[in-house]
């Protein structure tokens, strides 16, 4: 079991046997998890996965049944053998006629056992609505999201595909739907709302947090990991992935990995069996009207570099960090460092756009930092290195 220092309100991992709980600080100043990091998705898949455009339906218009009927045949239950780490059961879904399956990495590795020695599941089953089972080939694995990916042989069974919709479109309030195993429950359904978007979620496989995660009322149980979180279209929007909850379980809040994110995890695992992601090394900070007033920032938003990591592409850029911490209202400042308000020529309001705003980025890239250094506004250029292993 893998903790980080907190609030007291546990994020647990929504797989039976999986053995994954962290804790999740509450602040929003320097909590582990918020190292900033870019990425970019690759172009559209060779995955002969499709995207549809989407209509949003008002939550009158939701149809839960219909919805269910359609794609429930598409939704999985998943059996990994973890070898001596023990067994998972979680959820997993189709998503092309080629057998092959997304679900969470937690489900199919012994990561909540072995973080630093990682290892995938020694047998895999999947067992479709009908009750029955085949065999699975584990494709590969993103700790960096919790994204897992499995194939089944076309031959072995009928396979219904579940259209992937666009994480980015998604809106406070429309209408949700999970479908998965809770407890093993197979092909259970529950319904709800999006709470919330754009929340940082720390990776439960990773000492790094996910950008753009989706906040759902929809209940989320052990055994639902890895399942899909449907749009009232009927399209994926979401991996679902952990609860946040005193009691680890559904009287809390759930939290699903966005779909554009784990698009990109399946489509790189499929080319060439790893992930790539971006690192710059620095730990950043929301900046509020309130705090800029107070201490004369010169910006009523962006993201203050609290600590630039030594031997890191924003160290050898010269990416300044701050050098002193003052109270405000409650919270730790830490000033003295750049203040960014622009990625690219794109505006930065707060910590999350950093990683939010340059997930078109690869190692290697070169991308613009606007900062605003004391009085000056400067423009930094920053090469972009590869993600470390751990956070």
């Amino acid at each position: 079991m893998r903790r980080r220092a907190a609030a007291g309100i546990a994020a647990v991992a929504a797989a039976i046997g999986a053995g994954v709980a962290v804790l999740v600080g509450s602040f929003t100043d320097l909590g582990e998890g918020t190292t900033t990091t870019v990425v970019r998705s690759l172009d559209p898949p060779s995955t002969g996965t499709t995207t549809t455009p989407r209509v949003r339906p008002s939550v009158s218009g939701f149809d839960p049944r219909s919805l269910y009927l359609a794609r429930a045949p598409g939704v999985v239950t998943i059996y990994a053998n973890l070898g001596l780490a023990g067994e998972s059961q979680g959820s997993g879904f189709v998503v092309n006629d080629d057998g092959v399956i997304l679900t969470n990495a937690h489900v199919i590795t012994d990561v909540a056992e072995s973080p630093n020695d990682v290892s995938g599941a020694q047998a895999v089953y999947v067992e479709f609505a009908d009750r029955e089972r085949v065999t699975a080939k584990v494709v590969g694995w993103d700790l960096f999201s919790d994204v897992g990916v499995i194939r089944v042989s076309p031959d072995a069974h009928e396979l219904a595909p579940v259209p992937l919709g666009e994480s980015s479109d998604v809106v406070v309030g429309e209408p949700v739907a999970a479908i998965g195993s809770p407890f093993g429950k197979q092909s259970s359904l529950t319904v709800g709302i999006v709470s919330a978007t754009g929340r940082s979620i720390d990776s439960l496989t990773s000492g790094f947090s996910v950008a753009n995660g989706i906040q759902v009322d929809a209940p989320i149980n052990r055994g639902n990991s890895g399942g899909p979180l449907f749009d009232g279209d009927g399209r994926v929007i979401g991996i679902n992935a952990q609860i946040q909850s005193t009691s680890g379980t559904a009287e809390g809040v759930g939290f699903a990995i966005p779909i554009d994110i784990a698009r990109r995890s399946l489509n790189q695992l499929l080319r060439t069996g790893r992930v790539r992601y971006a690192y710059i090394g620095i730990r950043t900070q929301d900046v509020t009207p309130g705090i800029a007033k107070a201490f004369g920032l010169g910006a009523e938003r962006g993201a203050l570099v609290a600590r630039v990591e030594a031997g890191t592409p924003a160290d050898d850029a010269g990416l300044r960090g701050g050098s002193r911490t003052e109270a405000f209202n409650g919270l730790n400042v830490t000033l003295g460092g750049d203040l960014i308000v622009a990625i690219g020529g794109e505006k930065v309001d707060g910590a999350d756009d950093v990683s939010g705003l340059v997930t078109a980025l690869l190692p290697g890239e070169t991308v613009p930092f606007t900062v605003l250094r004391g009085n000056r506004r400067v423009t930094i250029d920053v090469t972009l290195g590869n993600r470390p292993p751990t956070g």
